[in-house]
């Protein structure tokens, strides 16, 4: 069924479908090309103007993906779980067979300040997975984040790449792949229900009536508490009588089943995979079964729902190194205090083992490949302004012991090296455990010249001016301010840098010598123009040389701060003044007292730090476009992410929940019944 699905060009393309050209790409790399790279890559034939992206995912014939990971990394069939012929998962079992094996060459893929078009970087982390795979003869292993069907169906469409460097199929990629997103809705949902369950229980029945349903007498008028029960009873020092509930005093018993919830520290939203901005403020409990005859009023409260992808559920899932991490992780989960103050978390509800099963199927990473017939692990898709925004652990881990000693992991780090890119330093890798040995910065011409801060915004949706689509060096040069900023936050972690110029059809030869000059005076290994969007593979080749070369100079990495030892504000300080080139931190009341409160707690004030912020600019202002210097950063609210384990700084109001514009990309997909079986149109 997927084949017939994948031939010809979608029902919108073919509407007015151009003349195109083929064009032969060179499939070898002399002095270059090992031969013990990935068996089934194949260099793909380009066509010329670029078709669309559907169009290009659905006419390039693919590998079953278990024979694509079996013969690169010579696999067992026990060790591949297929979804279909061309996505599946992998094993968890592959890594503890392969851990005392030696790790291969870790790179990081990030860039600078977009524009709100985005600059290509999952193009180029796919791009350079084809070169590095199918023409340098490389063994290599591409790790990137699953994409919410939020923007997909929104506005920015999906992240599989582009061109002629896409993970395929797109639509398989874009849309459900294997459910892990609709796990973390079910689990993340489930706990909110079980929230407000709680609270309303306890505001219509008693300590007593509570005891006799948590705990019942079984028909020999004997009690046990469920092993979910056992975190709770260790919390409250009565651990020792988990084994015997009649031992309980009625004190004890008042304090095992009222948890005494403050409503309005409830802060857990329930969450939807889908951009609704009628969802922002809501009220719930407005029901009469919320009405409680005890107190004589209506439980209801104000609430707020929040996109999937930024649930902390999804964060845990991106930084979980195994399944009792991940059950560990979801039990710290805080999601509201008591009114003496006390933190409540999922092991207080009893809930931890329930989502710990929901979730289960989803910590294995997810099989699939790009055009070029590379592997790759698509696993985890947190975003990067309010959460970390990289890629599982458990992909990165698993993926380096397969490419072993000589090959090369690429994984994905959202927005630019002071957002993604810095918490890939100082969150991802401070768990893993993990050295990277290169760090890729991918930046295009337009975004460059929108730094130059002489040139007019750039309007998702809207014609660029002609700044943008006609020669100026000028503007490059100046923009190249922001550029300069992420090599040098790169290097300050003692990785080399590599700079990635995406090229597009505007571009100029004289464009793209200064930015190269510039990034190379500037501590860049190397910067290289690539073209994989038009070429595949083939037009990454050189920045893939350039990788290998970084890699073999070789890094010494080191995180910016100690997370253990440095103070809160120390931290946060570090952070502005060395990777935003702020001057310094105003905190505003409510953070001087939360932090205050925060450095108390020696699990809490040991956390790193993710900063919630713009991703526009490298300051708390998208306006301040370039490398602003002498500004001062806000610190608006903190709070900590305890299962994630980090300290979530807020810089600015961030929505956790998109709208949709005038026109939604909904407008374009449909199916295209003319073919049998029906083929999916209009994503991009």
């Amino acid at each position: 069924m997927r084949q017939s699905m994948r031939i010809g060009r979608p029902l919108l393309a073919a509407a007015a479908a151009p003349a195109f050209t083929t064009l032969d790409t060179p499939s070898r790399c002399e002095g270059w090309f090992s031969g013990g790279g990935c068996p089934t890559a194949k260099p793909v034939k380009v066509q010329t103007p670029t078709p669309s992206d559907i169009a290009i995912s659905q006419a390039v014939p693919l590998t079953p993906v278990k024979q694509v990971f079996r013969k690169t990394f010579n696999l067992r069939d026990e060790d591949l779980f297929s979804f279909g012929p061309y996505k599946g998962k992998l094993s968890l079992q592959v890594y503890d067979r392969l851990k005392d094996q030696p790790d291969g060459h870790y790179v990081v893929v990030c860039g600078i300040n977009p524009t709100p078009l985005g600059e290509g970087k999952s193009t180029t982390t796919v791009g350079l997975s084809q070169a590095l795979g199918a023409h340098l003869g490389q063994k290599v292993l591409t790790c990137i984040r699953q994409p919410s069907m939020g923007p997909t169906f929104g506005i920015k469409g999906g992240a599989a790449g582009g061109g002629y460097s896409q993970c395929v199929p797109m639509e398989e990629f874009n849309l459900h792949m294997t459910g892990d997103i609709h796990a973390i809705t079910a689990a993340h949902n489930l706990f909110a229900a079980a929230i407000d369950t709680r609270y309303y229980h306890e505001n219509t029945s008693t300590a007593a009536g509570i005891w006799k349903r948590l705990v019942p007498q079984d028909k020999s008028g004997k009690r046990q508490f469920e092993p979910s029960m056992y975190a709770r009873l260790d919390k409250l020092g009565l651990g020792h009588k988990k084994h015997d509930p009649d031992s309980l005093s009625p004190d004890e018993i008042e304090r095992f089943c009222m948890l005494d919830i403050d409503p309005s520290t409830m802060t857990w939203k329930r969450v939807t995979d889908c951009n609704d901005k009628y969802l922002r403020q809501v009220e719930i409990g407005r029901s009469p079964s919320e009405y409680s005859k005890r107190q004589e009023k209506q439980l209801s409260r104000e609430s707020n729902f929040a996109i999937t992808v930024s649930s902390e559920i999804m964060a845990i899932l991106a930084l979980a190194t195994d399944l009792k991490d991940l059950r560990t992780r979801l039990g710290k989960m805080i999601c509201c205090y008591s009114k003496k103050g006390v933190p409540l978390t999922a092991d207080d509800f009893g809930i931890t083992g329930a989502l710990t099963v929901l979730m289960m199927d989803s910590l294995p990473p997810n099989t699939m490949q790009t055009l070029e017939g590379t592997p790759a692990l698509v696993h985890a898709g947190p975003f990067a302004n309010i959460a970390h925004g990289n890629s599982s652990i458990v992909a990165d881990k698993i993926g380096l012991k397969l490419v072993g000693k000589d090959g090369y992991v690429l994984t994905e780090a959202g927005f630019g090296a002071d957002m993604g890119g810095e918490k890939f330093f100082n969150i991802k890798s401070y768990y893993s455990g993990l050295k990277p040995d290169c760090a890729v910065i991918v930046c295009s011409i337009r975004a460059l010249k929108l730094h130059s801060c002489e040139a007019p915004k750039v309007v998702a949706g809207q014609a660029l001016s002609k700044e943008y689509t006609e020669e100026n060096v000028a503007l490059v040069e100046k923009g190249c301010a922001n550029l300069i900023a992420h090599i040098q936050n790169v290097r300050k972690h003692g990785v080399q840098a590599v700079v990635a110029i995406n090229r597009f059809a505007t571009d100029t030869d004289a464009e793209h010598a200064v930015v190269k000059r510039i990034a190379e005076q500037n501590g860049a290994h190397a910067a290289v123009v690539a073209e994989h969007f038009a070429k595949g593979g083939a037009g990454a080749v050189d920045l893939g040389k350039a990788v290998m070369d970084a890699c073999k100079a070789g890094s010494n990495f080191k995180p910016l701060y100690d997370a253990k030892n440095d103070s809160i504000k120390a931290k946060i300080s570090k952070i502005v003044t060395e990777v935003y080139g702020g001057s310094g931190v105003v905190y505003s009341d409510k953070a001087e007292s939360i932090i205050a409160k925060y450095e108390q707690d020696p699990e809490i004030r040991s956390l790193p730090i993710c900063m919630s912020k713009t991703q526009y600019s490298l300051s708390d202002d998208p306006k301040k476009l370039g490398a602003p210097k002498g500004f001062n950063i806000t610190v608006k609210d903190i709070y900590v992410s305890a299962g994630a384990g980090f300290l979530v700084t807020s810089l600015g109001e961030i929505n956790f929940i998109p709208g949709l514009p005038i026109k939604p990309a909904y407008y374009k997909i449909d199916l295209d019944f003319s073919e049998n079986p029906p083929r999916i149109v209009g994503l991009s």
